[in-house]
This record gives C-alpha cells, structure tokens and sequence, in this order.
C-alpha cells in the first residue's frame, strides 16, 4: 500500500493539510491577541465616553438600522466613525480573517470526513485511516487541534472583545454582502461568558457547549476518543522504558484527550468505567497538565463539574498519593542533581565513558526531564486559582512534601539542559566521524597483526622470537579477517568481531606468548582496536531522536517565565552564567518541533511565518532575560557620571607639581575603575554565549548586547525627558529656562559617560547615542502630531517604534500625549501676544504690564543644547500641525461668522461699491471706513484671535530656522554650502525647465524634492513665511475683510521712535509683529490678487486720509496712516519682496514724508 504521507496519496495529503492550517491558525491567533485594539476592551472611562456610541456588540444585529440612524443623527459621531475606520479597517480585516480560517478549518475537517465516508478515497474509510500510523495520528491531532483553536480563542480574545471586532468589520468592510459566512462565524465565536480573569467563575455547560456549535460526526469522535485510550499513537513508551514515566510519555496524548473529550461530555458526566480506564493509564501521578505550547490545565478544577471525571480522578488526588509522589520526585531530585553535578565535572564526559554507559546516561536524563516536568507544571502559579481552597491546599502540600525550592529547581534545569546540550554535540560530532573511524581502527588491528606474523618468520630482528611458521600463517589469516569486515552490515560484524578478540586471548594462552613482553603488547593493542569497533559500531541515531523525545521543554513555554527573575539574580552574581543558560534557551527552542511538524510534512508556506512568530517570541524573552545586563551596566555607569560630573575635577594644561596631590583624587579616580570594571565583566558574560540559532532566528550576542544597551538607554533619556520636562503652568516666573538648563545637564552626562564607556565594552556609543535620542524625540513628536491627524500612525506602523527596543509611552499629565507637546505648549504660554511684546529687532518678548524681559532667543539655543537638532526640527514640525490646525478653525470661523452673517455681507457689499475702483480716492473717507468698521464690530475679536495665534507660532517658527541655520553652518559648514547651492542649482534648473519645457524637470514619482525639503528645514535654509498650510477655496470679500480688520486695529497701536509700533493701553492688549506675521500667513494661503487688492485697499486708504487731511490742513501725519504705513514698511521687509510692490499703492512722496515722522 502507498505511504500515507506520500505526495501521490490524496487522502493522506489532504488531512495533513488540514493539520498543518490548524497549526498555523494558533499561531496568527496567538499573535494578533497582542494587537487587540485597546479600546474594544472599553475598560476606561475615557473609551467608553468616546467610542461607547460607535462600537457595539452583536445587540447590533437585532436592530442595525436603529444603532446607524443613531450614528446619522449626529455629524460628530460619524465623523468620528469615520476616523475610527480609517484607523482600524487594517487590523480589524487580519482579525476577520484569522476568525474566518477557524470557521473555514472546521468546515474543511467536515467536507474531509464525508468524503471518507462517501469512499471518495478509492480503499479508504475513517477504520482504514485510524488503522495506519500517520492517519491515526493526524486524525486525532485535526480534532484536537480545533479544540484548542477554540479554547485559544476564548482565553486571549474575550468575548465582548470578539463580538465588538467582528461587528465593527461588519459596518466598516465593503465585503460584507458578498460575504455569506458572517453568519456561520458569529454563531461560532459569539461570546461565551467565559473569562481569563482570576477568580471569575466558569459559565455552565463551558466549554462543551461552546465545542458543539459546528456538528461533528459522533462516530469520528468516539472512534478518535477509543484510539486514544487504547493505543499508543506517537510510539513514545520505547523511549521511557520504565514504569514510573509512563504519564510522561503519553503525556502528548494525555493533552489530546482531554481537549478531545469535551467533544463528547457523556464521558465526562456519567461513563465511570472509561473514565476511570482514562485516568489510570494518563493520570494516575499528575494533574497538571500542558495541553498546547506551555498553556496549562489542572485537571481538579477543570473536571469539577463532571461526575464521572471527579470521582475517577479522586484517587490521584489522594492526599496519600499527593504525599507519595512529591516526596517521591524530592529523592529523585536529589539524587540525580548529584549524578548531573559528576558528569559536567571537567573532563568526565569523554568518548570512551559516554560510549560505555549510553543507557546510564539516558536513565540519568529520563529522571531529570521527568522531575523537572512534574514539579514544574505541579508548582506552577497558573494552574492554581488563589481562590480555590482544595487547589491551595494541594498545592500547599506538594511544596512541603517535595521540599520545593524554585532556585534549586532552576540550577536543576540548567545543568540537565547544559548535560543534554554536551551530550548532543559529542553523538553528532561522533556520528559524522562513525565511519571514518571504525575504518582507522579496522586498519590499526590489521597491520598490527600482519606486523606479528612478520615477527614468527624469523626475519624481523624482534628480541628472541624463535621462527614459527604456523603461527605466522594463522597471524596472517586473523589479519585478512579484520579486514574483511564490512561496516554496512553492522550485526554480522559486530558478531565477527567479537570471536576475533576471544581468538586472539586464546591464542596468548595455548601458544605461551605470556613469556614475551612484546608480543603481549600488539596483542593487547589489537584487541583494544576491536573493541573500539564494536563502541563505534554501536553508536545510533536512535540515541539522539530518544534524546529529543526525553528532552521536550514544550510544556515550560510560559511557565519559564516565572524563573525569569532567579535567572536574572544569577547572572547579576556571576555574568558568566550566561553560557549555561545558552543551553536552557536551546532546550526550550526543541518546544518549536511541534507546531511546525506538520506545516513542514505538509510543505505549507505558512512555514517560515509560524517558525518565525515562535521564535520571535523565543528571541523575546531571550532578550528580557539579558536585560538585566544592560540595566546593571547602567546602574554602574550612573555612579561613575556622578562621580565624574560632581567629584572628579578637570586636570588643567599645566599645574603646580605641589597641587598634584590635589588633582590625583585616588579615591574617586578607583571608584571610577572599579565600576568600569564590573561593566566590562557583565559585557564580557553575555559575549561567551557565541552566535546561537534559536528557532528560525540567528542571535549575536554582540547585537543582543547593543540592543539591550540601546533598551536602557532608550528606557532611561525617555524617563528623563518625561519627568524633566513637565510644566507647571501657575508657576511665575515660567520653570521652562531653569528646566531645559537641568535637562542639558541630565543629557550631557548620559552623552559623555556613554562615550567614556564605549571602548571598555567596544560598541559605538557615539552611533548609538545620535540614532536612539533621534528616534525617542521624533516618536514623541509623530505621537504629538496625531493629535492633529484623522488616520493615526499606530505603533505598529511607526518607523521610530521597535519590538525590540521599544520607546516607552507615559500617560499624559495634560492636554498634550507627551514632553515635546508640553514643551512647545509652555513656549506659546509664555509668549502669548496678549500678555508679552515682541520686539523683533530684538528677538526678545517682553512682558506688557511689567516691561520685565520674559525670555529671548537663548531659549532655542538651551532646546538645541537639549534635544538636539532633532528636538528643534520636531519642534518646527509640531508648529506647523498646530498652524494648520488653527488656519482650518479659521476657515471655518470666516464661514460661519462672516459668509452666513446677512448684515457683515452687506456692509461688505456697500463698501465696495463705495471704494471702486480702488485707484480712485474716497471722499469722506473717515466716515465711511469708521462706519463700515462699525457695522463688522462683532467679529473682530475671533479675528484677531486667530490670527495672532498664527503670528506667534510663525515668529517661533522663524527663531528655530534661524538657530538650526546657525548651528548647522557652525558644526557641519560642508552640508550648509552643499545643501544651499543643491537647492539653488535644483531652483534654477526648474525655473528654466518652466521657461523651456523641453529641459528636464524632476518627475511625479521622483522623491528628490521632497527628501531635500527634509534636509533643507532641518538645516534651516527656508522661509517659514513662504509657506503654504492648507488648501483654500475662493472666498468673496476676503482681502475687503483683511483690510478693514487691519484699521479697526490700528487705533488700538501708537508708534514708538525706539520700539516702532506698541499697544496703546495694556487693558486691549494687541502685539504688532504677530498681527503683521499672521495677516502675511493668512493672505499667503489665497491666490496672489486677494494679497494685490488687500494692498490696493490700504493704499486707497492711505491716499484718501491723506487727501482729507490736506484739504482740513491738518499739518501731522494722522496716526493711522503711520500705522499703515508701517504695516507696507513689514510686509515688504518679511516677504524680502521689491519695494515696487507697496510703491504701485502708495506715491513715493507719502514714503517720504512718513520718514521724516520716523
């Protein structure tokens, strides 16, 4: 008959195919429970206020057009539904389809069986299946697999949680009508009740009820569940010939069975016999149980509902067999921790040894594995609910009886682990050199007797042997024998071997070669030849596979964890630990064979991302073990900035030798030694470990160590900077200066201890420091900006966060998500134009009331010493958000107050018809101006809100371009001088390319412009002012608008011959350079004739005044037309345009005379 697994064999093909999904399934479902959306879980107040009316659960379906037309009712909720889509569509779609594959796996396992049953398989049917190795086992393993699909399900991705998911992929996906089996699959995974909580309780009939909402053929069951009490189906009762092991060597099948029998609960509840058959074969020493990948069950609570389980399983729980088996795996413990403790003594596990005593070595390793196993899962946290008296009690008693000591435990596991591992490596090295050397020993033996008989013909000078031709003939026989044995048939050879030693101890005895010293001695080494042949003959790959078997750690998965910290005191006490515990994670990356068995039989492509996921988490908790050398490099490192920041004085140039004493500073400088010291022996314990492959993934522990430096390093300046920049905003004087000077120093002494530490344990600390405080500072700044964001940069998506060295996230202490939105947020507070006066020649504010300076441009030179060059330009970024945010408030104020208000039109519309066209003069013009300024009274003070907002972020804007310019042209001129000519020779190529369009001009999917730009705002080569924020449409009356909001301002302004322009009374507080900036932005954002006929409008203004002015004879220059006049001056000076622009408006005699007044 076929093979089973054969690739031509479709029956066989098709369930392992369906095994090797089912594999694949728990693996997706395992790693996207870490991706659960928080806020489906609706825990905080916060959540549920906001998302509360737009994420149900499947009470939606009983009325969907009730819970839309609740939605459609109010414009912010869909709104905000709409954004919660954009954000979420991508992670709830790979939800959807992993619960889709669940539903999908069933069916498929369905369909199969029917198939079987139709005789679809030409001679096959499930009793034919069942009967043949291969298809016994994956017809159990496709069941069980599906059970614990299930119960992987209800244990990561509550209930609630489910439903929520899957009803928000119901509204949001397009797919839906399309999609026939939404109904199948919420009928599976609709919410149990059940809850992963401690201490919650069990819903009724869980989880049979649950197991039984997808039909299965009754009869593929009890067929399955009788193959299972029966057989043996893995074959693993060879490799654990005592009778002791035996629970441990079904234990696989133990964990199948128990899934399985949920599938049929009559066994559970009334059928005595076969339970009490069950539990004698798999449990009559343990019941704790792992059931898939470390996740374990204690059958006392798990059975409790079931009369027929308790009452079977009542005489395990025995507190005599309680007593009995601890104390039984205490003296194991004992005894075979000594055993271990002799065989890892220096050169005590050597060829011949290991050669001789296989079993030994094996019995010793089966006794190991097994208490491990026993007093692992029996001891462990997990499987005892701190609520449950009998568990406590049982637990109690087993941790007295078994004299439990977790580390004793844990140096146990080591040493078995670092045991199997050099026993491993010494059969591999073995079995490659198997033939190699039993050829060499052949060939040995072989000359040394042909040398013998060479000696009995009496030619060969060998002291005093007496010619003897018969023995040389019978010498050259044995030696033709020797050669003629043939490695291939290993059996006839190791028999033909033996009668060969026993010839030739016979031969020693009749012939009296006794007598002769050296004929004894070639005798003796011929036979020791022989017997090597035979060690080496015998040594089998049955050896290794029985040593994988034994050595399965699969159950420990999640249950090592709770070691973690015994590893970590270890390695803190003696770095060198490390290379033991290489073998413990090796040990525990054997726990991988089986999920991906199957997928690898089956040839699947899910291969590489399930291999990758194990060991991605393997490799995780590789690197939270490690850890613990990172922070105790880091604790050290502290004490030696402090002691090099505060007590060590810098040696001057050149000193007085008497004041040497002084500047010698032994104490400080050996503590300094010592720390860096300790720091160079922990770097020095995690480089023994040598390149290992865990799972699928290659581990450098040169690169374990770096990214375990960058964890804390990352971990630390993120905590500084969230403690050191926080605000209080009562606080008078402003805590910013003080607290950015605290901050440089924290920062500098991190920065140069890192530096002084990077030979000693030989990474580039430099590197290090510039990518990781680069990376810290643009995660906060891109967190901040989703503030402003509809589609938000989720973790997973951010190119700053990384699973491994991950950024740490702090709860907000105000309205901003982290320290650079507090930071930029105490900037505007205490530069607000209401309160503060900028004079720009200046850079300086200065406070309105107490004309006390506020702060100046220093403060973007202490954020650059600060945060760096990164901190400012995330500080320029935010800015920009903040500005676009207030434009688009803007637009929307201008259309609510201005284009909906009936009288404002109106106004509007007759002072146009007034002033056209505007290279006329007004007549009457005060009155006119005054009164059209009147009618637009109310909106002026959101106007002018707005755009001083818009100003004051601007002029910040302008101060970081300048201290970036500043700073790059100083530290880097090279990239100054390239970047500015770049970007010339790029703007004269496009400028000629418009003039000539058959010159090149970069394409729509070059990236060029758009990388340079990056460049360029960090460098500070551009204008903040030229800027374009938003897109705008056409808006009527708008540079009318900004015109008359300009003079209803100027009255509250008087000029000043030092300051230039200044508020009038502090009372109506107004500042100049903001107003000027935000107008400037505000009309940049509109097409260039608004800003043309905005200038026309105050050149009318001004010509009109004046006209009036002449024809009173009023001899001074009215003060509002200085003020305007002074707003042209700005606006040329700021946009760095020619002065013809404002000269077109405005005689050049006006100018003139304005001069004069200045």
């Amino acid at each position: 008959m076929v093979d089973f697994l054969a690739e031509n064999n479709h029956c066989g093909q098709a369930i392992l195919r369906i095994v090797s999904c089912g594999n694949a399934i728990i693996a997706e479902l395992l790693r996207l429970s870490e991706f659960i959306p928080s806020v489906f879980r609706l825990k905080d107040k916060a959540d549920q206020q906001k998302y509360g009316d737009i994420i149900f659960d499947f009470s939606y379906f009983k009325g969907p057009e009730i819970c839309e037309g609740k939605l459609e009712a109010k414009p912010e909720l869909l709104d905000l539904d709409e954004e919660f889509r954009e954000n979420n569509i991508e992670i709830l779609t790979r939800f959807y389809l992993a619960f889709q594959s669940v539903h999908k796996y069933i069916v498929d396992l369905n369909r199969y069986l029917d198939d079987l049953n139709e005789g679809i398989y030409i001679q096959q049917t499930i009793e034919t299946v069942l009967l043949n190795e291969d298809g016994k086992q994956l017809l159990c393993e496709a069941l069980y697999l599906y059970g614990v699909m299930l119960l992987v399900i209800d244990q990561k991705i509550e209930g609630e949680v489910r439903e929520r998911i899957l009803v928000s992929y119901y509204r949001y996906s397009a797919a839906r009508s399309a999609d026939s089996n939404m109904d199948d699959i919420c009928k599976l995974l609709r919410s149990t009740g059940y809850s992963s909580q401690p201490g919650a309780k069990r819903p009724l009939n869980y989880p049979e009820s649950y197991f039984s909402r997808v039909p299965i053929s009754e009869t593929f069951i009890s067929m399955v569940i009788g193959r299972l009490r029966s057989d043996d189906i893995y074959n693993q009762v060879s490799a654990y010939p005592l009778p002791e092991h035996r629970s441990t060597a079904l234990a696989t099948q133990a964990a199948m069975l128990y899934v399985i029998l949920y599938f049929d609960p009559s066994i559970l509840h009334t059928q005595q016999a076969k339970m009490r058959e069950i539990v004698d074969k798999y449990f009559p020493d343990n019941w704790v149980i792992s059931i898939y990948m470390g996740i374990t069950v204690n059958l006392t609570d798990a059975w409790e509902p079931y009369k027929a389980a308790k009452t079977a399983l009542n005489y395990t729980l025995d507190l005599s067999n309680i007593k009995e088996q601890a104390s039984r795996y205490a003296a194991v413990t004992e005894r075979v921790h000594t055993q271990v403790h002799q065989f890892l003594k220096e050169g005590c596990l050597r060829e011949e040894l290991v050669l001789d005593n296989i079993p030994k070595l094996l019995n010793c390793l089966r006794d190991c594995n097994v208490a491990i196993r026993w007093l692992m899962l029996h001891t462990a946290d997990s499987a005892c609910d701190p609520n449950n008296k009998r568990l406590r009690q049982i637990k109690d008693q087993i941790l007295t009886d078994s004299k439990y000591n977790a580390k004793i435990l844990f140096q146990l596991l080591l040493d078995t682990a670092q045991f199997e591992f050099i026993l491993k490596e010494m059969f591999k090295q073995m079995l490659s050199e198997k033939q190699a050397k039993w050829e060499s020993y052949k060939k040995e033996g072989s000359e040394r007797i042909t040398e013998l008989a060479d000696v009995f013909s009496g030619v060969k000078p060998l002291t005093r042997v007496e010619k003897n031709e018969n023995l040389q003939a019978w010498f050259r026989e044995i030696s033709k024998q020797i050669m003629s044995l043939n490695y291939d048939d290993s059996t006839a050879a190791g028999r033909k071997t033996v009668q060969l030693i026993q010839a030739l101890e016979e031969v020693q005895e009749f012939h009296q070669l006794e007598s002769n010293l050296q004929v004894c001695q070639f005798l003796a080494d011929t036979r020791k030849f022989l017997h090597q042949m035979i060690r080496t003959i015998n040594i089998k790959e049955e050896v290794l596979i029985t040593m994988q078997i034994v050595g399965d750690l699969s159950y420990a998965w999640q249950l090592i964890d709770s070691f973690t910290s015994i590893m970590q005191e270890s390695i803190r006490a003696s770095p060198s630990m490390v290379t033991k515990l290489r073998a413990t994670f090796l040990k525990l990356a054997s726990a991988l064979d089986l999920p991906l068995l199957r997928i690898n039989q089956a040839n699947s492509p899910d291969l590489l991302s399930v291999s990758q996921y194990y060991s991605g988490e393997l490799v995780s908790y590789v690197r939270k073990v490690l850890q613990i050398i990172p922070e105790s490099m880091f604790t050290s490192l502290l004490k030696i900035i402090k002691l090099q920041t505060h007590d060590i004085i810098e040696v001057p140039t050149r000193l007085d030798k008497d004041k040497l004493r002084d500047y010698a500073q032994l104490g400080p400088r050996y503590e300094v030694a010592k720390l860096t010291h300790a720091i160079s022996i922990f770097t020095e314990g995690i480089l023994m470990m040598k390149t290992t492959l865990v799972g699928i993934i290659k581990v450098d522990p040169k690169q374990l160590l770096e990214d375990g430096i960058r964890k804390e390093l990352v971990k630390r300046v993120a905590l500084a900077l969230h403690r050191g920049l926080t605000f209080n905003p009562r606080a008078k004087p402003s805590e910013l200066m003080p607290k950015l000077k605290d901050m440089a120093a924290t920062m500098d002494g991190f920065h140069r201890s890192f530096e002084y530490i990077q030979d000693y344990v030989n990474i580039y600390g430099l590197k290090i420091w510039q990518e990781e405080v680069s990376r810290i500072i643009n995660y906060n700044v891109e967190q901040e900006c989703n503030n402003f964001l509809r589609t938000k940069i989720q973790d997973w998506q951010s190119i700053y966060q990384s699973t491994h060295i991950p950024i740490p996230k702090f709860t907000p202490v105000d309205e901003s998500i982290t320290f650079i939105g507090r930071l930029c947020r105490e900037i505007l507070r205490i530069t607000d134009p209401k309160v503060t006066c900028y004079i720009d020649q200046m850079n300086t504010w200065y406070d309105m009331k107490t004309h006390q300076e506020v702060t100046n441009s220093r403060l973007f030179s202490e954020i650059q010493d600060t945060l760096g060059t990164f901190g400012l330009n995330g500080l320029d970024r935010l800015l920009c958000f903040m500005i676009v945010k207030e434009l688009q408030n803007f637009l929307s104020m201008f259309q609510k107050n201005i284009q909906r208000d009936r009288t404002v039109q109106e106004a509007l519309r007759s002072l146009m018809n007034v002033v056209s066209p505007l290279k006329g003069i007004v007549a009457n013009s005060s009155k006119i101006y005054s009164a059209a300024v009147a009618k637009t009274q109310k909106i002026w003070a959101v106007y002018l809100d707005a755009i001083m907002k818009v100003g004051q972020m601007q002029i910040l804007r302008r101060q970081i371009t300048n201290e970036l310019n500043y700073s790059c042209r100083f530290d880097s001129k090279h990239l100054a001088a390239a970047l500015e000519n770049l970007n010339k020779a790029i703007l004269a190529d496009i400028e000629a390319h418009y003039q000539n369009p058959s010159l090149p001009y970069p394409k729509e999917d070059n990236t060029l412009l758009y990388e340079i730009t990056a460049y360029l705002e960090a460098a500070g080569i551009h204008n903040p002012l030229n800027k374009i924020y938003i897109t705008t449409k056409r808006l009527p009356y708008f540079p009318t608008v900004n015109f008359l909001f300009l003079i209803a301002q100027l009255p509250k302004l008087q000029y000043n011959k030092n300051l230039g322009m200044v508020c009038r009374k502090p009372a109506d507080p107004i500042d100049w350079p903001p107003l000027v900036l935000g107008l400037l932005t505000l009309l940049k954002q509109f097409h260039s004739r608004y800003t043309e006929q905005f200038l026309a409008l105050i050149g009318q203004f001004i010509r009109s005044t004046m006209e009036q002015c002449t024809s009173q004879k009023i001899p001074e220059m009215p003060a509002d037309v200085v003020g305007a006049l002074m707003f042209l001056e700005d606006y040329v000076r700021y946009t760095k345009l020619p002065r013809r622009v404002v000269e077109a408006h405005v005689p050049n005699f006006i100018f003139d005379e304005f001069r004069t007044v200045l």
